[in-house]
């Protein structure tokens, strides 16, 4: 049997840095967005577990999300869980749109549900990432502390556009450089994106008002009143561009 998900990306309409924590890490408090660009993954039982990558290059698929929470299950069971996995990328990597940690979290809610199994699906994805337990449920959401303190709310409709200069960001990086230059609504991480990566600086500027970048970035986007007023304003962006909107949870 085959089983085909979507993991959809994410959007920060807003981002607070709020401290960087003894311990390295940092407290934040955002809102994010699910919204319907998503990557597809699809899972087959097998003799053994490997992963075929298409679409947008990705890093070395021996390090891929897919294949770290598929491990971090068979952990939890105590068992081998063979599965023959293919992931097509339509999110941008280091873009901040949250691919990987979504990809990731598909893993699970497809395994769980196939396999029927019984594990606390939150724990794991938490210790896969901070953003892992968000796309469990998807939607929108107000995150706190690591990103990890996740609060429900209403989905409201909306359009963006999306811009991505082809920039895979190091979100370890943002935030060392954040610890620098500190920051300022509505994303207290974009100048520290621009610090980290000199050329965000300039691809911001040639995106005019009304852009703002999401998570760690490097990816923009403009909120639209519709998907035509989306489209016109990706038509004037000479890079990789998306139209989207929101979704409520899926989970």
């Amino acid at each position: 049997m085959t089983l085909a998900l979507p993991a959809r990306a994410k959007l920060n309409l807003d981002l607070e840095v709020i401290r960087r924590t003894e311990d390295g890490f940092h407290d934040v408090r955002t809102t994010i967005q699910g919204i319907d660009l998503h990557d597809l993954l699809l899972m087959t039982d097998a003799s053994q577990t490997s992963l075929t990558i298409t679409g947008l290059p990705v890093a070395s698929s021996h390090e891929n999300s897919v294949l770290k929470a598929h491990h971090a299950l068979e952990l939890a069971i105590g068992r081998a869980i063979p599965t023959r996995f293919h992931l097509h990328k339509r999110i941008p990597p280091g873009s901040g749109m949250g691919g990987a940690s979504s990809d990731a979290a598909a893993v699970l809610r497809g395994l769980a549900a196939v396999h029927r199994l019984d594990v606390d699906l939150r724990a794991l994805a938490l210790s896969i990432g901070a953003d892992v337990p968000f796309f469990l449920t998807g939607g929108t959401a107000r995150a706190e502390g690591r990103g990890d303190k996740l609060t429900r709310l209403p989905t409201t409709p909306a359009w963006f556009a999306i811009a991505w200069p082809g920039i895979e960001l190091s979100t370890a990086s943002v935030y060392l450089a954040w610890d620098e230059v500190q920051g300022e609504a509505p994303n207290h991480l974009l100048r520290a994106a621009e610090r980290a990566e000199p050329r965000v600086v300039d691809f911001a500027q040639s995106l005019g008002p009304g852009w703002q970048m999401t998570g760690s970035g490097s990816a923009f986007f403009r909120r639209c009143t519709d998907d035509e007023q989306a489209r016109e304003v990706t038509a004037s962006v000479d890079c990789w561009t998306a139209v989207t909107r929101a979704v409520g949870p899926w989970a």
